[in-house]
C-alpha cells in the first residue's frame, strides 16, 4: 500500500492517505483504526456513486462493527448548494437507524461535489464531526480530497460558502477509476497537469509519454502519488491558503471564470482548468515570467489528451464581475499564479482591472 502522511505544523491533528487498488473492500478496518472508539458512521454519496460502491462500503464497515446509515443527493454541480446542504442534515440527523452525534462519523462517498458539500456538512454539523474522505474520481482523488477545503457553491460563484476542515482519512482506490466515463477521467487530468506545470515536471513528461487511457493505466497508482504528494507538501507549509497554498490555484483564476460564465455547463472543472492554463502562460509569455514555448508545449499535450485549450472569450465587463468574487483577491486586487518554468510558479500581486487588460490583450490577438 502507497502512504502518505499529512502533518499540520502547530497541530496535533494529522492522518493518512491511502492509494492501492482494492481498499474499497478493506475500508471498514482502515476507518475503524484511524477513528478508534466510533462505531455508528453516516455515508454521503450521490445518485450515481451509490449504485456503484455504496453497497461495498457499507459491508465493509459493517463487517468492522459499524452501525451505518446512507445519505444520498442527486447527483451534479448544480446539486452543490444550500437547499441540498439542508437535506443532508435532514439525513444525517433523522433517527432512522440512528441520529448523528459529535461520537459518530461521516464518509464522503463519490467525486469533488460530494466530498466538497459532505465535507462542509460534517464540519458545520454539531460543530464538527469527524470524516473520511473516500473519493471515486480522479479530480477528487488528486485534488479536492486532500487538504481540508471544504464547500458549496453560492449563486455569486464557486466554493464562496466553506471552512478549513481536515479528514481524518483519505482511501483512494484506482478500481474507481474504471468506472469512470472518458471525458470524467480526463477532467482529472487537468489537476494533475496542473501539478506538473507547477512543482513535479515528472507528472507532464508521465503524460506527454503516455497520453492515452490504457497505456497510462499502469502508471496510475504513480500519478495518483505524485499529485498527492504535490498537495501534501504545499498543504503543510500552508494549510489555511495565505501564501504558498495559493500556487495551487493555477490556472483556476480563470479557469473559474470560464466555468461560472458557462453556467458550469460548458466547461468541466478540469477542462475550465485547462483552458485557464493555457491562457495565464500566454499571459506570462507576453509579460515576459514564462518563457516562450511554455503554453504551446501544454496545448499539444492537451491535443494529444483529448483536452481544450482554449474557452470562449470572456467580456470584459463579465470577467470584472467574477474577478470581484474571486477568493484570490482582496479589495481591487487579484495575485495571480505565473508559471515561470515547467515546475516552478510565482505570485504576482495586480490590481484587477490591470489583470482583466491582460486578457483582453490576450484575446485581442485570438
Amino acid at each position: 500500500m502507497t502512504q502518505l502522511h499529512m502533518q499540520l505544523p502547530g497541530k496535533d491533528h494529522s492522518y493518512e492517505i491511502r492509494i492501492e487498488r482494492g481498499l474499497l473492500s478493506r475500508c471498514g478496518e482502515l476507518i475503524k483504526e484511524a477513528c478508534p472508539g466510533r462505531r455508528r458512521a453516516a455515508i454521503i454519496t450521490d445518485s450515481n456513486v451509490a449504485p456503484l460502491y455504496a453497497d461495498q462500503v457499507e459491508t465493509s464497515l459493517q463487517q468492522a462493527g459499524f452501525q451505518v446509515k446512507t445519505v444520498v443527493f442527486p447527483a451534479g454541480e448544480a446539486s452543490k448548494n444550500l437547499s441540498t446542504l439542508e437535506s443532508l442534515y435532514d439525513g444525517l440527523l433523522s433517527p432512522v437507524p440512528f441520529s448523528l452525534t459529535r461520537g459518530d462519523l461521516v464518509i464522503t462517498l463519490g467525486g469533488g461535489v460530494t466530498g466538497d458539500m459532505g465535507g462542509f456538512a460534517a464540519g458545520s454539523l454539531l460543530r464538527g464531526v469527524p470524516f473520511i474522505q473516500i473519493p471515486t474520481t480522479l479530480l477528487a482523488q488528486v485534488d479536492s480530497s486532500v487538504g481540508g477545503k471544504v464547500a458549496i457553491d453560492l449563486k455569486q460563484g464557486k466554493n464562496l460558502a466553506g471552512m478549513f476542515y481536515q479528514p481524518s482519512l483519505v482511501i483512494i482506490d484506482p478500481n474507481t477509476l474504471d468506472t469512470l466515463p472518458d471525458r470524467v477521467f480526463l477532467d482529472g487530468l487537468g489537476e494533475v497537469i496542473k501539478y506538473g506545470l507547477i512543482w513535479t515536471p515528472e507528472l507532464l513528461e508521465l503524460l506527454e509519454q503516455h497520453p492515452d487511457r490504457q497505456d497510462m493505466a499502469p502508471y496510475m497508482e504513480r500519478i495518483l502519488l505524485l499529485s498527492c504528494d504535490c498537495k501534501r507538501q504545499v498543504v503543510e507549509q500552508d494549510e489555511h491558503d495565505t501564501g504558498l497554498r495559493q500556487i495551487l490555484n493555477f490556472g483556476h483564476t480563470l479557469g473559474h471564470a470560464y466555468e461560472k460564465l458557462g453556467h458550469y455547463e460548458t466547461y468541466m472543472h478540469g477542462e475550465a482548468v485547462c483552458c485557464g492554463m493555457v491562457s495565464i502562460l500566454k499571459i506570462g509569455e507576453q509579460q515576459g515570467i514564462t518563457p516562450p514555448g511554455t503554453a504551446d508545449r501544454l496545448l499539444r499535450l492537451l491535443a494529444a489528451l483529448g483536452l481544450p485549450g482554449k474557452a470562449e472569450k470572456v467580456p470584459e465587463k463579465e470577467l470584472l464581475a467574477t474577478l470581484s468574487f474571486d477568493k484570490k483577491g482582496s479589495g481591487e486586487t487579484i495575485t495571480p499564479v505565473f508559471c515561470d518554468r515547467v515546475g516552478s510558479v510565482v505570485l504576482h500581486k495586480m490590481p484587477k482591472a490591470q489583470f482583466a487588460e491582460w486578457v483582453r490583450q490576450l484575446e485581442g490577438q485570438a
